[in-house]
């Protein structure tokens, strides 16, 4: 392992830290996860990237893994890619479109119907749009997808979770979380002018606020509950909705495994089980605020999950 002193320096670099160099550099050293045999493992935007990089992840050390996705054909694709060098490898696909309540809840009945138990449960599937869009729900697309669908399915998966503790919820979060603050009074981004990529960043703030929420009401249960953020990856999702920042940095970016590695390493590693509610990186805890300005009061923390409650109560009228 590096120093502690070189590996904060990497960080705060954030081109050393957030690039491949700052992966190689960490990651000479670690140490090989342990096998996963028995466990339970569901991942939200598991056709490919950072999901499918994950999937894969786990699948290796023999845990059964389940690929949750918008399109079914490209789940497929992605369970027969990782079929295609893991042949014993037990993977199963599902339905479940972050964006509409609905989906989420049909998808939570039938997994509890088929699951006998959940040990990792890994909300990865995220949307970062150019223009404020509205979900089926009449809900803004990006929080819908990033904040209240994984919001919703972890609240319906809690007491299967409970059940099979020792249980992992692993939220994956970005490094651009950093830049922005908690808009607890706008979470719909309906004031001023529409900003894709701040959007983004705010709704990945967001998810590490309730990550520490939900640590703290799962306290005693058995369920950690931490946020990563994966570096700058070259991923397909990087590649179409941050196109000139892909091509300035392609040849610094980390390759979806090297991305993926901190959210296998919280889900198998047994370092994470003794906290919870943590921010990390290539396997280190990281502050949550690193600019001032950015921290959020404990009124607007609580205002986030009010809101979060509303919104998936409430249904839909057109």
């Amino acid at each position: 392992m590096i120093s502690s002193v070189l590996d904060t320096a990497l960080d705060l670099s954030v081109v050393g830290g957030y690039t491949n160099v700052g992966y190689r550099v960490r990651s000479r050293g670690w140490s090989p996860l342990p096998r996963m045999e028995g466990k339970v493992v569901l991942i939200t935007g598991a056709s490919s990237g950072l999901g499918q990089a994950a999937a894969d992840g786990f699948a290796r050390l023999g845990a059964t893994v389940w690929l949750a996705v918008r399109n079914r054909e490209r789940g497929e694709d992605a369970q027969a890619r990782i079929l295609d060098h893991l042949v014993e490898a037990d993977v199963h696909v599902d339905v479940c479109d972050l964006s509409r309540l609905e989906s989420v809840r049909q998808f939570a009945e039938r997994f509890a119907a088929k699951a006998a138990r959940l040990d990792v449960l890994v909300n990865n599937a995220g949307v970062l749009t150019q223009e404020r869009q509205l979900s089926a729900d009449g809900i803004e697309l990006t929080l819908a997808t990033n904040v209240i669908g994984p919001f919703l399915l972890t609240q319906l998966l809690v007491g299967v979770l409970e059940r099979s503790a020792p249980s992992r919820i692993v939220n994956v979060s970005s490094g651009g979380m950093y830049t922005q603050k908690l808009r607890a009074e706008d979470l719909q981004s309906e004031q001023g002018d529409f900003d894709g990529p701040a959007v983004y960043a705010r709704t990945k703030r967001a998810e590490v606020v309730l990550t520490e929420m939900w640590a703290e009401r799962l306290a005693g249960s058995g369920v950690t509950v931490h946020a990563m953020h994966p570096g700058w990856a070259d991923t397909a999702g990087v590649r179409s909705s941050l196109p000139r920042f892909h091509r300035v940095t392609r040849p610094l970016l980390r390759s979806a495994e090297e991305g993926a590695d901190t959210i296998v390493w919280l889900g198998a590693a047994p370092e994470p089980a003794d906290s919870s509610g943590g921010f990390w990186h290539d396997r280190r805890r990281r502050p949550t605020h690193l600019l001032p300005g950015t921290r959020e009061t404990e009124a607007e923390r609580r205002r986030l999950w009010a809101e979060c409650v509303t919104l998936i109560s409430t249904p839909y009228n057109d």
